[in-house]
């Protein structure tokens, strides 16, 4: 079953429902071309769906015969949809109430959620029952949730990044709060008139908040935590988001493979008498292994990286909420895993209290002259000039070194900044090859349907005719 729709109660009534009826969800991207649209329900079978009618151009684009007339359910519905199905409420009003027997078992199949597609056609991550009660009990536990959370679901709930809490907060008697869609000032003024205690968001999510123009306005003594995930956060802008909402940050990492959260950055309870400064020194890591996991880093030939905070090595990662794998594709399924671990392709160091912290993913760490850089280290310090809004670095070609380290900026409303002394500051904060050699000026990044920054597709214009150095 697949549901195209905004965040509302319709999104949550269908996660509920599929659990108890058996029958996958599938959540939609509505940001999907129609033919990308098709292939994903095509893949995952979807007999059923749940549309908002502002999608009908889409599903009136794909074939007649992918989803029957009589399994199309409209919200919203206007009298174009219902020419193509029947409208979700009087399905409700006039489906039978006879009980249900209490869901399918631990193993199957709860939901599949597609890849992004940036490295291909898109994966079905099959996330089966135990993933998801494993993974909210685990989230219970670390944030210590209770019956009084309020959650503001500001991210989109076909996206993993925030629906795992459709679990986590049903199961402890909290509130649930949704927004449309994210629109910075509804956002801000939600989470004052609902006294929102907790949610997570992608970092650019963050960033537009705290840089809103009203956002000094707005008071939020209710907020226990930010949570921030999906994507690589600067330091500057965590410590921006702690000073403004005046609450305590959470910084996240997982996969949607892992259902999703791998590590968060909490405090150990003896690192909590550590002073201010050296406090956020942990939380503005990417943080220790959430409990429901095992988690190493690295090397090559499987051996733990040393907890130096300095080497280097790939995440692997086993437990109840890492993805029996990739739906109808097994292949896909073994290369993912080895001796039960899952190889996540993110590189990180270790330190001695077991913190973790992302330095790039393995395709996105840039070789120039024989050097590795990490595009994280650079956007760290780029997030520290205060004209710059967001920045994204990555390679391109350049015939004596390989590869060139080249940074995408763009500019706060109102601001002016040079590439030279850009590439200036970057030089006194970073040793002179790590700097970006040049510099492109955009008005936004470019984004995937689930709001991170889409650097893939900043980075292939460059490459097109040329081969990238697989790392």
């Amino acid at each position: 079953m697949a549901i195209l729709h905004y965040n509302c109660h319709v999104f949550l009534e269908a996660y509920y429902a599929s659990a108890l009826i058996g029958a996958p969800l599938v959540p939609l991207n509505y940001r999907l071309s129609p033919s990308e649209l098709e292939f994903i329900i095509k893949d995952s079978e979807s007999a059923f769906l749940i549309a908002h009618s502002d999608f009908y151009p889409k599903i009136e684009a794909l074939s007649h015969s992918l989803i029957p007339k009589e399994h199309c359910l409209w919200t919203a519905p206007t009298p174009q949809a219902l020419s193509r199905g029947i409208n979700y409420e009087h399905a409700l009003a006039s489906s039978p109430s006879e009980p249900f027997e209490w869901g399918p078992g631990d193993e199957a199949t709860a939901q599949i959620y597609y890849t992004s597609g940036t490295t291909g056609k898109p994966k079905g991550v099959m996330l089966s029952h135990k993933n998801c009660w494993v993974h909210a009990l685990g989230t219970i536990a670390e944030l210590q949730m209770t019956d009084a959370d309020v959650w503001i679901h500001a991210a989109p709930l076909f996206h993993l990044a925030d629906a795992w809490a459709t679990w986590a907060v049903t199961w402890v008697g909290g509130t649930h709060v949704l927004v449309k869609e994210f629109e910075p000032k509804t956002v801000l003024e939600t989470m004052v008139r609902e006294k929102v205690t907790l949610t997570n968001m992608i970092p650019t999510m963050l960033n537009m908040l705290i840089n809103h123009p009203d956002f000094s306005h707005y008071a939020f003594p209710r907020l226990r935590y930010i949570l921030s995930g999906g994507a690589p956060i600067a330091p500057e802008v965590v410590r921006k988001i702690m000073e403004g909402f005046g609450c305590d940050y959470v910084q996240t990492y997982g996969m949607t493979e892992t259902s999703p959260y791998l590590t968060l950055s909490l405090l150990k309870d003896h690192l909590k008498q550590l002073p201010p400064e050296q406090q956020f020194f942990y939380k503005a890591k990417t943080g220790r292994p959430f409990m429901a996991v095992s988690l190493k880093v690295v090397r090559p030939d499987g051996q733990e990286v040393a907890p130096d905070d300095r080497e280097v090595g790939e995440i692997i990662v086993k437990g109840d909420t890492v993805t029996p794998g990739y739906w109808k594709r097994p292949e896909e399924t073994a290369k993912a895993f080895k001796d039960g671990w899952l190889y996540t392709g993110d590189l990180a160091v270790l330190d001695r209290e077991g913190y973790v912290n992302i330095v790039d993913r393995k395709k996105d760490m840039i070789v120039t002259g024989g050097e590795n850089v990490y595009s994280t280290e650079v956007e760290n310090v780029l997030y520290q000039i205060p004209q710059i809004l967001e920045a994204a670095v990555f390679g391109i070609p350049d015939e004596k070194w390989g590869e060139a380290v080249h940074a995408a900026v763009v500019l706060k409303p109102g601001q002016e900044i040079s590439a030279e002394e850009i590439i200036a500051f970057c030089k006194e904060h970073l040793a002179r090859y790590k700097a970006p050699k040049s510099i492109t000026f955009l008005h936004q990044l470019p984004r995937t349907g689930s709001g991170k920054i889409y650097k893939k597709g900043l980075r292939d214009p460059f490459w097109e005719g040329l081969e990238k150095k697989v790392h």
